[in-house]
């Protein structure tokens, strides 16, 4: 088994430092960068867990708290289980900092955190993967779509709004990117039903972007995350073999 290092670490950024949570193999080698964008609750010891076992594959991988802004992780307290009924008091509050994500927000946060990367000595100098989960799904296709000359895989994982009527809809960045694209919708999610589904992968199609889309059949919104009730193992799991496939052939 490969024994991971993992620590928090503070990444400049244009607008202040972030926090961020990085794990790599502590063989001292150079392995492929990752960049793991977090879902809507924030960096905590799910992510780390996920960060861990993705760096035990042979990644160095990045976890930044793009909440920053707001104060170091956890910029909002979470319980250790998050139910359904946690749910409508902690979106209170998360919905106010997800707002300030903007498409150009997002573009200077990603540069910094690539940047970072490739001046570590535990990341290989060459293209970097990127993931996401939830509003993280929303952030790797940005970062794609920002970055082409830097990005050779992104995947994003029960996604929310990756194809509205939006003027920064991140959809609208599919000729700019050239990296290859996984998605793994979560079945029957109101936050990406079957229109926008449609409408990403047409955008996608039309611009040439190498992309596989899977519906998982049964799976709810949040299905990668076991510190809560939407948690599916059999679908996080496929999650993962779809990532690592991914990333063996791109990274």
């Amino acid at each position: 088994m490969t024994v991971v290092h993992g620590t928090t670490v503070d990444i400049p950024t244009p607008d202040g430092t972030a926090d961020a949570y990085f794990a790599h193999p502590a063989d001292g080698g150079a392995r492929p960068a990752v960049l793991l964008y977090m879902d809507a609750f924030g960096l905590r010891p799910q992510l780390r867990v996920m960060a861990d076992r993705l760096a035990a594959a042979g990644y160095a991988v990045l976890v930044p708290n793009v909440f920053h802004r707001h104060g170091s992780a956890p910029v909002v307290e979470l319980p250790d289980f998050i139910s359904d009924a946690d749910r409508p008091a902690l979106f209170e509050r998360i919905l106010p900092l997800m707002g300030g994500l903007t498409a150009e927000v997002v573009a200077r946060d990603s540069g910094a955190y690539l940047e970072w990367l490739a001046g570590r000595p535990e990341a290989v100098a060459g293209p970097v993967g990127v993931t996401g989960y939830c509003l993280g799904t929303r952030l790797s296709l940005l970062t794609a779509g920002n970055h082409p000359d830097r990005v050779a895989a992104a995947a994003g994982f029960h996604g929310a709004g990756l194809a509205t009527d939006a003027p920064e809809s991140p959809h609208l960045l599919a000729d700019r990117v050239t990296a290859e694209l996984y998605f793994g919708h979560a079945d029957n999610d109101p936050s990406m039903p079957p229109e926008q589904i449609e409408r990403l992968d047409k955008a996608l199609t039309e611009a040439g972007v190498k992309h596989n889309t899977d519906v998982y059949a049964g799976a709810e919104h949040g299905y990668t995350m076991a510190d809560t009730d939407r948690y599916d193992a059999d679908a996080a799991e496929r999650h993962w073999t779809a990532l690592l496939d991914l990333f063996g052939r791109a990274l």
